[in-house]
Order: structure tokens, then sequence, then C-alpha cells
């Protein structure tokens, strides 16, 4: 993961909802980005520093940062 923070593409505060809602609705917000854009996804569910690096080696996608509660998610080439 880099040390810099990476300009985004799209920013999406999910406050504190769970990741199980923030998940199903992240993989959507991700298949309307461009492939290779960025997210800056802003995620206070205590879970997410768990969930988040999980759930980009599950679906693909590169988790470029993550300092909770910030999470920048970058979408894979391949759609």
């Amino acid at each position: 993961m880099e040390s810099t923070i990476p300009e985004s593409n799209v920013e999406w505060n999910a406050g504190d909802m769970g990741c199980g809602e923030l998940l199903l609705e992240l993989k959507f917000k991700m298949r309307a980005m461009a492939p290779g854009s960025i997210m800056k996804l802003t995620a206070l569910d205590p879970g997410a520093p768990e969930d988040m690096p999980a759930w980009c080696r599950l679906t693909g996608h590169a988790l470029v940062r993550a300092r909770h509660p910030d999470y920048w998610i970058q979408k894979k080439l391949d759609n």
C-alpha cells in the first residue's frame, strides 16, 4: 500500500453503515466506476479495518491505501 494519499475519482462517506450493507452498496458503486479509477471510502464501522482488505482480495480490486476510517480502492481493470 502507498504511504501518500492517492487522488480519488469518487468519494463516498458510508458513515456508520454496517459492513454487510456497506459491502453490498460498495459493490454497486464500484460497478458504476471506470476501470482503474479510485474511490475514497470513509467507513466508521469498527469491522472495516479487517473487512475492507478482505473484500478487495476477494473481488480483485486494489486497496491502495487504508487509514481507518478512510480507504482508497482502485477498481480492477477488467469488469
